[in-house]
């Protein structure tokens, strides 16, 4: 069984935007689980100190935070710049963090629109864009966008008649499908430099607050085949395939986690 590629991430320099939300906070506990140095970046160092503090107290976990505004690239080039002059490389980027405003489908502000597509798609292709020389300095590397079920499919609006405060807003949908094309884009144009682009999409993962409302819940669990919404922990074994060494022959794919949601 020697020739099994490995799962383990030990000696791995991984970068999580957005690394301390909801989702973000089961990617970067997963990363480091796994035995990656693990960088967060981020604008909020508070919402990292207590989204994480747990952890990063523990001084065997390798778990730092790296100020980083994914709206700008400027700001994308000197945080991956001051981490690779820290570590001397940098193996994995999964682009997680996003910005949005807006909901309604049809009194969205065209300002609105287009914050929300630069927070969502825009800010990814920035990300890969500043990575590729860091990769192409080390001879390769990994990138893991994610996306969101409503970038592969419309959503079910019957789920929201009794919840039209979490009604999904056809910007992120658009941007999120936008994420995936980018990443078939880039996987091909980088493959041959060693260079890995896949894609992670979330099926229903509702946060803890949204939780609370029971109705809500139930309408999204009767859409998926396991008759349950997902766990932030049943989406980081994903990433954690994705950043390691068992997937090294993966590259332009979309790895759907949504409990059978998008299989009906």
């Amino acid at each position: 069984m020697n020739s099994v590629k490995s799962f383990n991430l030990k000696n791995k320099i991984i970068l999580v935007t957005g690394g301390y939300g909801f989702l973000g906070t089961a990617i970067t506990k997963a990363m480091a689980f796994y035995g990656a140095k693990t960088y967060v970046l981020g604008r909020d160092k508070a919402k990292f100190d207590h989204s994480l503090s747990k952890l990063t107290a523990n001084q065997s976990v390798n778990i730092y935070f790296q100020a980083c505004d994914i709206s700008d690239s400027k700001s994308i080039e000197l945080a991956f710049e001051k981490i690779n002059e820290i570590e001397g490389k940098i193996d994995v980027l999964v682009n997680n963090a996003f910005y949005s405003k807006g909901q309604s489908p049809d009194k969205m502000t065209d300002t609105d629109w287009e914050f929300g597509i630069d927070g969502t798609l825009n800010s990814v292709f920035r990300c890969i864009k500043g990575i590729i020389p860091f990769f192409k300095a080390t001879g390769g590397g990994k990138i893991i966008n994610v996306s969101s079920m409503y970038g592969i499919v419309a959503p079910q609006f019957e789920v929201y008649d009794e919840s039209p405060e979490f009604l999904n807003p056809p910007h992120y949908g658009a941007a999120k499908a936008g994420v995936i094309q980018l990443t078939k884009y880039y996987a091909a144009y980088l493959g041959h430099l060693k260079i890995n682009v896949n894609a992670v999409t979330p099926g229903p993962f509702p946060s803890d607050t949204v939780k609370e409302n029971t109705g809500f819940i139930k309408a999204l669990e009767k859409k998926t085949c396991l008759g349950r919404v997902g766990l932030p922990e049943d989406l980081a074994g994903a990433f954690v395939f994705l950043a390691a060494e068992a997937s090294d022959y993966v590259t332009g794919q979309n790895i759907v986690v949504d409990g059978g949601w998008t299989a009906k």
